[in-house]
């Protein structure tokens, strides 16, 4: 990303949130972090205060983006202003999101509040990069859940079928997440989206703390549904 926009941040002033975040670090949560990819131990309750603090400023987000430090680029998310981004900046920013957590508070603060998030759901569905498709089908998800038309679920469904089981990780679980909130929110295509689930068996013995929901399709989809009668 291009540094300054025009408007001069001092280097100083990121030398010092980068310090301050440095200050934040815990090695504990950096270990329980990195067990998902995320290489920071910053509390993200601390990281929310400081973006109280700063509140909006645009160039000084771009600024902590460019940094390429985990921390800072979340901190850069929070302070930024969404609608300021152009697409071709948006398309550059999704690859440099290497943490997971980067890459989901991009998507979920920044896109999907863009005028080009359908544009951008729709490049990067298509693309080769696991990464960068896992940020298409979590835009496809978002419209699974609040506006599907004009989206071919058969389509989507057979995809996930077809190329589900050997995706790279993140991947995997977009398209995982897919599944379950199109059994989830469409009744007609709930038990291709269960059977789909069950023969494939993504996530079946993913490790799942009592009283939360296992990620695992067949049953997400059947505690959710559950949830949605009672």
């Amino acid at each position: 990303m291009v540094r300054g926009e025009g408007v001069a941040v001092a280097d100083s002033t990121v030398s010092e949130l980068l310090n301050e975040l440095a200050g934040l670090e815990d090695p504990k949560m950096r270990a329980v972090n990195e067990r998902h990819g995320d290489d920071h131990g910053v509390n993200l309750s601390a990281l929310r205060r400081i973006a109280k603090r700063l509140k909006k400023q645009h160039a000084l987000a771009r600024e902590l983006w460019a940094s390429d430090d985990t921390a800072a680029m979340l901190l850069g998310i929070l302070i930024c202003r969404p609608k300021d981004f152009e697409k071709n900046e948006l398309d550059r920013m999704l690859p440099e999101a290497h943490a997971p957590k980067v890459q989901d508070w991009l998507v979920n603060y920044v896109v999907k509040k863009s005028a080009y998030v359908e544009e951008l759901r729709i490049v990067w569905f298509h693309d080769h990069r696991p990464n960068v498709a896992s940020a298409g089908w979590a835009l496809t998800t978002d419209r699974v859940v609040k506006k599907s038309d004009g989206l071919d679920l058969h389509a989507i469904l057979d995809e996930i079928e077809a190329n589900m089981k050997d995706a790279p990780e993140r991947l995997q679980w977009a398209m995982n997440t897919c599944l379950a909130q199109i059994g989830i929110a469409h009744p007609e295509h709930r038990d291709r989206a269960i059977s789909i689930g069950e023969r494939l068996e993504v996530l079946k013995d993913y490790p799942t703390p009592p009283n939360c929901t296992s990620p695992y399709a067949p049953l997400w989809i059947a505690e959710l549904v559950r949830r949605q009668h009672t």
